[in-house]
């Protein structure tokens, strides 16, 4: 996966812009896989050199293993979805839609084993603190102020908490989706919110107990069908790991299992799937059912983060899908497996938020650090294609944002 130069101390070395890069391998690998489809991905050659260097290096990987999945295959799942009609949009909203609804709309994630359940988890929270009066009603004035950050640091720390409990394989354990995005339970998760001061680091809570490397893109067509897709190795360059004569590096989701304690319902076990990061969404009108956005944020744990701030950007703070993703963002944790821990009581500001912002968040008891440069980029990388309303024109307009923090761009088709 390198590129050949005679020149380089081992003879090779990393393609330098505007070079030309040959990956030969990786050419026969697609060429197999077109030929036999999954088969001659999950057996044969390919199989076996990933089974090989993953035995090599101490692993436990199998042909069976290998041959199961592909049998097993692609698994359909029923998305997760939250009414989010706090912030006033229950009443703004309407004003870029041909019926004027004040229903709000419905923000749609991946179920466990995917983490998208925090972003929801967290704008439930926060619609239930205003509701309560703990937070208030925020003007474009308050964006990024520290009542604001707080807000969401809080809400997303809490819902981390029970993720880090709760999103685990639900075909091997009970995961109580509906229950932890109820309007009863964030409620009572949300009573854990100090409007002046951060809180301790939250232990889970129990619905149930209460009952008794990273590639994002958006696809939108004329007829207001919409694709959210992601797709990633986890870190950089996953395990770096490459099968003899593939060209590809091997994932590491699996450092997202947990190895204690043996009742953990993400602990590690055979033909199980871990806590996932990777979370596509989408957002719909709740009146209609129409299309508003089809949006996602790559960057590991930072993913439900970007999407909660992404989303209040444009539905609270009436930014335009371009500007939602430019607004400096926060980070509770470093983001990514290899850089931090997501469970700290660290709180990452991006550069342009103010250093009076920073003050007034450590003296509410947040450990604030800003973040420069090309540590940016542990604000995770997001694409919105949105639709709306012209209110003078009464007509339907597409628009859509990249973000400048990595190397994207939208494109118009027509």
């Amino acid at each position: 996966m390198l590129k050949k130069d005679p020149n380089a101390p081992d003879g090779c070395r990393a393609p330098k812009p505007g070079e030309i890069m040959r990956n030969p391998t990786l050419a026969q690998t697609f060429r197999e896989v077109a030929k036999s489809g999954k088969a001659g991905y999950y057996t044969g050659r390919i199989a076996e050199e990933l089974v090989k260097v993953v035995q090599d290096l101490g692993g436990f990987m199998s042909l069976d293993d290998l041959k199961n999945h592909m049998e097993k295959g692609s698994e359909e799942v029923d998305p997760i979805k939250l009414n989010f009609r706090g912030q006033g949009i229950d009443k703004s909203h309407g004003e870029t839609m041909h019926d004027k609804s004040s229903e709000g709309v419905d923000v749609w994630e991946h179920p466990p084993n995917g983490q998208g359940i925090v972003a929801l988890m967290a704008l439930g929270m926060l619609q239930e603190l205003e509701k309560n009066g703990k937070i208030s009603t925020f003007s474009d004035k308050d964006h990024n102020s520290a009542e604001h950050i707080h807000a969401v640091v809080e809400t997303l720390r809490i819902a981390f908490a029970d993720a880090n409990w709760w999103v685990a394989d639900p075909n091997v354990v009970k995961v109580p989706s509906q229950e932890l995005i109820s309007e009863k339970y964030l409620a009572e998760r949300a009573a854990l919110f100090d409007p002046k001061k951060a809180g301790d680091i939250p232990d889970h809570g129990s619905p149930a107990h209460n009952h008794s490397d990273t590639v994002y893109f958006a696809a939108t067509d004329s007829e207001g069908n919409g694709i959210s897709f992601i797709n990633s190795n986890y870190a950089g360059f996953g395990t770096a790991i490459i099968p003899k004569g593939c060209g590809f590096t091997l994932q590491n989701r699996a450092c997202n299992f947990m190895l204690q304690p043996a009742d953990h319902p993400n602990i590690y076990a055979p033909n199980k799937r871990p806590y996932h990061t990777i979370i596509p969404a989408l957002i719909t009108n709740k009146a209609d059912q129409s299309l508003h956005s089809v949006y996602g944020v790559m960057g590991g744990f930072m993913q439900p983060q970007g999407h909660v701030q992404v989303l209040m950007n444009m539905l609270v703070f009436k930014m335009t899908p371009q500007a939602a993703l430019d607004a400096p963002r926060v980070c509770i944790g470093a983001g990514m497996p290899d850089s931090g821990d997501v469970f700290d009581k660290t709180v990452y500001l991006e550069d342009g938020i103010p250093e009076e912002t920073a003050e007034k968040l450590r003296d509410m008891g947040h450990n604030v650090e800003i973040i420069k440069g090309h540590g940016r980029g542990l604000f995770g990388r997001g694409q919105v294609i949105r639709w709306h309303v012209d209110p003078i024109e009464d007509r339907g307009v597409w628009s859509a944002g990249s973000d400048p923090r990595a190397d994207g761009h939208a494109v118009p088709w027509m």
